[in-house]
Parts: structure tokens; C-alpha cells; sequence
């Protein structure tokens, strides 16, 4: 039987009806000032007729075919845009936005992460959109409170998110089956989760370890500490102290002692979080610790088939977190289109379908509703089955990370590594970290 889509209500724009914009009918366009220490101001642009819009992106050839599909949609229906994309895997990414932008020449429509967000914004290099959504030209009213939330910069929607995804567990299940043990359930215990590991490994003759060590996941740790009723960051500083992080720490020490986890060389294999080195994908463990909109390419890694469930401890402790954002340069000549765009991708029906689960759920309720029993990808369907049992106990979303949370990220994996390998003792890394992590988010 055919499926036949639900009508789209006014909060995931028909693409029928998409407003014609008043830019691409001759009106002079705003231009904004550019980079930090150039004008501030906003000046009228008179030029008219076509508009080319540079898009980068990072992911894999899946991402760029479905994006540079979902754009070509919307040039049909906008015909004087056309877009000039440019792509590349998530290795060096950063570093050659950061030549852009130092060059001043940043395109005009890119996608970030809550690592880098905060300091794009700070740095004045992302566009402003709070006035955009705030007369809803850029309308957000579909999307939940808290994924608008974790978009907002000291107050600003700074960014829209590209998807919505949650930290997860994936398992093995045909290993499972054959080892005769459980899958892992969700909501249980960290240690009930540790128990299950130290069953699968008994259960494989030491041939498979049960869990990857996310004891340099700070994804994992993050989760813990919300479980617990603590944060990650309160403001510019970390939102736990030594003590924490020392038990934290001593968690995992006690699941590798008990044949948990893997050898500490393999586990630094999967530190680097590409998905092809996820022990769940090589065969090395039971487990791994991932983004929950990973699955369908963690799934073509391997010929096993693979669940998820949410990481350990209360559902609560998750929020609605976004996968990644699209955002507009703030030096772009073309605000008003660059919006338009950011609208497109986000709330229109079509754009959805075309986009699926690639960058995680739709951010908008209304998309996800018009795209339900579009996506045929097994995988797919699972990550969205799992994102919709949890929404409605998803926690409230704290405030993007600070400006130096990329440097906190990697302190965090170093001195996992270093006690995992025995060159440094428990309290002496973990004085290091916290030291260096809260001068790096001061800096």
C-alpha cells in the first residue's frame, strides 16, 4: 500500500506557498559588516538578479548527495539562487574555516558543532538571527524548546539545528544472540551496564570485551554528571571538580579490572570518534559509545546488525541536542536569502524527506511528523524509533559550551589515555585536567 504524507501544517512551510522573497524580486539586499573589528552596521546593497551562495559542509559522499540534492530543490522553487558548495570529511574541518575566516572570506552558509559555536559566535563570524526568528521570517515555532535553546549564544540564536541526535549506546545484537546474553536495556545503571559488559566478555571466552571505555567520552562523562544532578560547565568554567572527575575516572579503572573494556591500545584506536574505528564496527567489542544519528553509517560498516539505546543512567539526563547547526556568515552579502535557506532546510516538508536521519532527526516536530514513513533505511528507522521512545523525557538543555570546549574535549581524552596506559596516577591526571581545562576556558 502506498504511503501517502500527511498535509504539512503552517509550521513546516509548504514549499507551494514558500514566500518569494523580496531580495530576489529586486529589493535591495542588507549587508553586514563582516568580521570582528569591521563595521558593526548593516548597509543597503542594490545589486539585483542572481544570487550565488557558497555552502561548506563537512561529512561523507551520503551527506553532500542528499544536500546538494535538497538545494538544488530549493533553486527550483527560488530559480535566480544557485549555491557553490564545498565538502570534506570532519578531519580538518576547523582548521580550514579558521584560514576563511581569518581571510575574512568565510562562506556564506556553513555547518557547526556545539564545540565551536559559542566561539564562532563570540568572534562575531556567524550571523545573528534573533531578529530573523523574532518576526518569524526564520520560524522556529516547530522545533522543541530545548533544541532552540542549545542554538543560543549568551541570549542570540546564533545557529539552527541541522538535526537533533542523542549520545547512545550501539550494540551487536547477532553477537548477542550468539553468546546467548541480554542486550544491554535502557535507562539501566552505570554499574548494571559495567555487569553486562564483564557478562558479555565471560561469555566469549575474553575473545570480545563487552563495552568500548568512554572514560575520554565526554559525551558519557557529561550524561554522569547531569545523573547526578551536576553539569558539565557552569559558565566559562567546568561544572565539576576533581573530586568528580576522580570518581568518574575510578569507574572505569574497576570495569577494566573486571574485563569490561578492552586493552587500553585498542581502545585509543576508537578515541579519534570515526566511525569506522568504533570497536562495535571492528569486532572488538559488544559496544561503543556513539551519536545516536551514527547508526546508519556505523551500520554500513559492518554486516552485523546493530541496536541503540541511550547511554546509562536516566533519560533525563539527555536533552534535545543538536547534531550539528547550520549558520549564516555575518559578513555574507545575502542575509536575508542565507535565512531563507536556514528556514528551508529546516521547516520545509519536501527538504525533510529528501534529507532523512543523515544529520539526525528533523529538528522540526511538524517534518518529522510530514516525513514519518518516508524513510526505508532499516538503520534509520531505528535511530528515529529510539530519538521518538525518549523525547518526551529528555531533561532541560543546558547552554552550549563555552568558547575552549574543543581544548577541554582533548585534555579530557589525554589523561584517560594516560592513566589508561599507567603513565600518570588517577588524582595527578586529574589535577592536571581541571587546571588546564578552566585556563583554557578563560583564556
Amino acid at each position: 500500500m502506498p504511503f501517502v504524507r500527511p498535509p504539512i501544517d503552517r509550521f513546516g512551510a509548504d514549499p507551494g506557498r514558500r514566500r518569494v522573497l523580496t531580495a530576489l524580486l529586486g529589493a535591495p539586499l542588507l549587508a553586514s559588516g563582516g568580521l570582528a573589528g569591521c563595521s558593526d552596521g548593516t548597509a543597503t546593497s542594490t545589486e539585483e538578479g542572481p544570487v550565488e551562495l557558497s555552502v561548506f559542509w563537512w561529512g561523507g559522499t551520503k551527506r553532500a548527495e542528499l544536500t546538494e540534492k535538497v538545494l538544488r530543490l530549493y533553486s527550483e522553487r527560488n530559480p535566480r539562487v544557485t549555491f557553490r558548495v564545498t565538502w570534506q570529511g570532519a578531519d580538518g574541518y576547523y582548521d580550514r574555516l579558521a584560514t576563511q575566516a581569518a581571510g575574512g572570506n568565510v562562506p556564506d552558509l556553513i555547518q557547526l558543532d556545539d564545540a565551536m559555536l559559542t566561539e564562532y559566535a563570540q568572534r562575531q563570524i556567524v550571523l545573528d538571527l534573533s531578529e530573523r526568528v523574532a518576526d518569524h521570517r526564520l520560524d522556529l515555532r516547530g522545533l522543541p524548546e530545548g533544541l532552540i535553546r542549545y542554538g543560543a549564544v549568551e541570549g542570540r540564536t546564533m545557529a539552527v539545528a541541522g538535526g537533533q541526535t542523542l549520545a547512545a549506546v550501539v550494540f551487536n545484537r547477532d553477537l548477542l544472540r550468539e553468546l546467548r546474553v541480554p542486550e544491554p536495556r535502557a535507562g539501566m545503571s552505570w554499574a548494571d551496564y559495567i555487569s553486562w559488559a564483564e557478562q558479555v566478555t565471560d561469555a566469549s571466552d575474553g575473545r570480545v570485551a563487552g563495552t568500548a571505555d568512554p572514560s575520554g567520552d565526554y559525551r558519557a562523562l557529561w550524561l554522569w554528571l547531569r545523573s547526578q544532578g551536576g553539569e558539565f560547565y557552569r559558565g566559562r568554567q567546568l561544572g565539576f571538580g576533581a573530586d568528580e572527575l576522580i570518581a568518574w575516572f575510578e569507574l572505569w579503572q574497576r570495569a577494566r579490572a573486571g574485563r569490561a573494556t578492552p586493552g587500553a591500545a585498542l581502545v585509543e584506536q576508537a578515541d579519534s570518534g570515526e566511525p569506522a574505528r568504533q570497536l562495535v564496527v571492528t569486532g572488538l567489542t559488544a559496544a561503543s559509545f556513539a551519536w545516536s544519528h551514527q547508526l546508519p553509517e556505523l551500520q554500513r560498516l559492518t554486516e552485523a546488525e546493530l541496536g541503540v539505546i541511550g547511554v546509562p543512567g536516566p533519560p533525563g539526563a539527555q536533552w534535545a541536542r543538536a547534531s550539528m547547526y547550520w549558520a549564516g556568515f555575518r559578513g555574507t552579502r545575502h542575509p536575508d536569502t542565507v535565512i531563507d535557506v536556514i528556514d528551508f532546510l529546516t521547516t520545509n516538508g519536501e527538504a525533510g524527506t529528501v534529507l532523512g536521519h543523515e544529520r539526525g532527526l528533523n529538528a522540526s516536530l511538524a517534518v518529522r511528523r510530514y516525513t514519518e514513513g518516508s524513510i526505508t533505511d532499516p538503520a534509520q528507522q531505528r535511530a528515529a524509533a529510539f530519538g521518538a521512545s525518549i523525547a518526551d523525557q529528555l531533561g532541560p538543555a543546558p547552554a552550549p559550551p563555552p568558547k575552549g570546549h574543543a581544548t577541554v574535549r582533548t585534555l579530557l581524552v589525554a589523561a584517560a589515555e594516560s592513566i589508561r596506559a599507567g603513565r600518570a596516577g588517577t588524582r595527578a591526571a586529574t589535577s592536571r585536567l581541571v587546571a588546564q581545562a578552566n585556563a583554557a576556558l578563560a583564556a
